[in-house]
């Protein structure tokens, strides 16, 4: 592990938001862990999902369910990667949380989960790009969930900043920041296996191919 990961991992703290959830190791302050998006989303996605918002939701629940499965897939994939294995555990959980509390307004506003989870065309064109060698994948895979935690840390943060009702601009306040946590904690899982140069100059490449992804999916309301 390098000197900049070593400093990471020591100088970490804890925030407690206004919306009564315990964020644990949100903000990193020695280095930023992760790369900005390469292109923001543009405003005709946020008109969309304020113009659909309870279809949103529905495939919000699923975004949170499907995440914290991502995390415990890490676990049961690699259980010889010890030093992670803690950190994916509670990220795990924390996207169950987060699934609880969404679907806690789905019920307020009597709206079901969706019957079946549909294919989501942004998470197949990523996964498509990885490569297939054992220990590549395995760095490709985190990188990826990076940049997903990534652009939904940004698409929170526009959800947030659309609403009129208090409460919800906070949670959506909360997940904003809570997402970008999770962005940062998937390079820095890497940075414990890989060579740092190596890590950034992928996910500079994977920044740039979401950035190309997202553009081509069409504009509707949901999260990716």
């Amino acid at each position: 592990m390098s000197e900049r990961s070593k400093k990471v991992n020591k100088f970490r703290f804890e925030l407690t938001c206004n919306h009564g959830i315990c964020l644990r190791t949100i903000l990193y302050t020695i280095m930023k862990l992760n790369l900005d998006i390469a292109c923001p989303s543009p405003p005709a996605w946020i008109e969309a999902v304020m113009n659909d918002f309870d279809t949103f939701l529905q495939d919000h629940a699923d975004c949170e369910r499907k995440a914290s499965a991502t995390a415990m897939s890490f676990v049961a994939k690699y259980p010889d990667r010890l030093e992670i294995i803690p950190e994916l555990i509670e990220t795990a959980v924390e996207e169950l949380e987060h699934f609880q509390q969404v679907y806690a307004i789905m019920e307020k506003r009597g709206i079901q989960l969706a019957h079946s989870i549909p294919k989501d065309p942004y998470i197949i064109g990523l996964m498509q790009l990885c490569h297939s060698g054992i220990k590549e994948r395995f760095l490709d895979r985190l990188l990826i969930a990076s940049v997903v935690e990534t652009r939904g840390a940004e698409r929170f943060k526009l959800v947030a900043d659309a609403q009129t009702e208090e409460e919800m601009a906070r949670f959506y306040k909360m997940l904003w920041i809570s997402e970008a946590k999770h962005g940062h904690i998937y390079v820095k899982m890497a940075l414990n296996y890989f060579d740092e140069q190596k890590v950034y100059d992928r996910l500079a490449y994977w920044v740039k191919h979401e950035g190309n992804l997202i553009q081509s999916i069409p504009i509707r309301p949901r999260l990716h």
